[in-house]
């Protein structure tokens, strides 16, 4: 079958979701029809009878609402491919009844009940639910309108006053919340709607009221509400740190990116090229660098590394190296002891990791590279149409050996040679792919055809710069000028 004919058709939504947006359509659908019966239930007589009536559906009202919101918060947890959660349909509709409740099936009724206060008989009555709510033995009775108060928390104790006095005054119907601290120590939340009885001669004669406990529906939504106020909060410090992370790596690499001679007017010099490939998430910044430098005495700095972790920590640490490296690089140090030092730095530090670099100094008059490396990918020789990868030294990654030794290998440029070095992400295309240098020395008649580091570079990245990388890399290109030949060995 063609496959446009699905093109235009929305993914199909995990079952557990589809269940949840059926919920709450039905749920909406018969919140209007019960708002219908509402409006009638308006008219009913003032009796027993007709105040159940509207106070079971204004309940109904507040549970449907309380329903809706706990289905919004229920969709918003799933997940989008259904990978979590209770696979079983009577599993997870049994979670979902628990998600609602608080409690096991049925519980929520007993926590509603109604009671009656007479203001000319001074009786009162409450039903089995209410002593229940309160905590109270029924032997000892219900408790007045001016007793009740001595249960709420100071806070509640005037927003209570006041909603039974315009009740009773006013006769405007009570719908509000207040805390109890019951006779056993629970705290306990209420919600109570009620409505004023009146007498034949229009006097409010006694006030009649629903009170349902909503402790657990609170608690539930308090705890949503502070999720949701902790997950925003780490986002905006996740975001920060990006962006520290981000201006930090962009301070520190080379502000040049592509094509850039370190002696100018040097016809000797080396033609470079370099790129920094970001991951495609942004949560995922790396501790890759590159460097280039000119140093004392007609020589040159190459170096790529990179330092395990990922963020600001990565950053920061890569930028410590960095600059670390740069310093003894023009002091003379040479690449064998500078990782040396570099492996104690990280020894010392801080933020204990682990790192991996590639240094070399390039003698441009006699043509001879002096490498090290710390358990990092050696450098790739492109020569005649053919690479390889140069046979490395001896070298631990940096921070795992205490007082490691590195060594030193020496390596004779031609003209025309090409030098690539990249870290170990580069040409990756999952973290379990090891055929890295392969990719890269597969390119070797196609860079031999380009002309500039630039266009060698260009080739590497069309080739290993996907959209959608799983972590930074670094990609650093010399390429030796073409001209006449100094005295030397062949590359080994």
């Amino acid at each position: 079958m063609p496959s446009h004919v699905f093109a235009d058709r929305p993914a199909p939504q995990p079952p557990e979701r589809e269940t949840v947006d059926a919920l709450i359509t039905r749920t909406r659908r018969l919140r209007g029809d019960l708002d219908a019966v509402r409006r009638d239930s308006a008219s009913l007589d003032d009796d027993v009878q007709g105040r159940w009536h509207r106070a079971l559906c204004d309940l109904a009202v507040h549970q449907l609402d309380d329903l809706g919101t706990h289905l919004g918060q229920l969709k918003d947890g799933l997940p989008a491919d259904g990978t979590d959660g209770p696979r079983d349909e009577h599993s997870w509709h049994a979670a979902f009844s628990e998600h609602l409740t608080g409690a096991r099936p049925g519980s929520l009724i007993s926590r509603v009940g109604s009671a009656e206060w007479n203001l000319i008989t001074d009786e009162m009555s409450w039903s089995e639910e209410v002593y229940q709510i309160f905590g109270r033995p029924p032997e000892k009775g219900p408790l007045s309108l001016d007793e009740l108060p001595s249960l709420l928390l100071p806070d509640d104790q005037t927003r209570l006053t006041a909603m039974v006095t315009d009740c009773l005054v006013d006769g405007k119907p009570i719908d509000g919340e207040f805390r109890i601290i019951r006779g056993d120590g629970k705290l306990r939340t209420l919600h109570m709607m009620g409505e004023p009885v009146l007498d034949s001669d229009g006097c409010t004669a006694s006030m009649w009221a629903v009170l349902r406990d909503v402790s657990d529906l609170r608690r539930s939504q308090h705890a949503v509400r502070e999720s949701q106020d902790t997950l925003q909060r780490r986002q905006q410090i996740a975001s920060t740190e990006r962006r520290i992370a981000v201006e930090l790596q962009r301070s520190v690499l080379p502000h040049w990116c592509g094509p850039v001679r370190l002696a100018h007017g040097d016809p000797a010099a080396l033609d470079l090229a370099a790129h920094h490939l970001s991951a495609a998430a942004p949560t995922l910044i790396g501790g890759d660098w590159y460097d280039t430098m000119e140093l004392p005495g007609g020589g040159s700095l190459l170096t790529v590394g990179d330092l395990t972790g990922h963020g600001l920590s990565a950053a920061s640490g890569m930028a410590m190296l960095l600059g670390a490296l740069r310093g003894m690089a023009v002091a003379g140090i040479a690449p064998g002891p500078l990782l040396g030092h570099l492996n104690h730095l990280l020894e010392v530090s801080a933020q204990p990791a682990l790192g991996s670099a590639v240094c070399c100094t390039y003698d441009r008059g006699a043509r001879k590279l002096v490498w090290a490396q710390a358990g990092h990918p050696a450098p790739l020789l492109f020569r005649g149409g053919t690479g390889r990868a140069l046979a490395p030294p001896s070298g631990a990654l940096l921070g795992a050996a205490p007082g490691a030794a590195y060594g030193q290998a020496e390596v004779q440029l031609l003209p025309g040679d090409l030098l690539v070095l990249h870290t170990a992400g580069l040409a990756r295309r999952d973290a379990m792919d090891e055929s890295g240098p392969d990719r890269l020395l597969a390119l070797a008649p196609r860079l031999a055809a380009a002309g500039t580091a630039e266009e060698c570079l260009r080739v590497i990245t069309d080739e290993c710069g996907e959209t959608e990388r799983r972590d930074d890399a670094c990609v650093l290109v010399a390429r030796v000028p073409r001209g006449g030949s100094p005295d030397g060995v062949p590359a080994r």
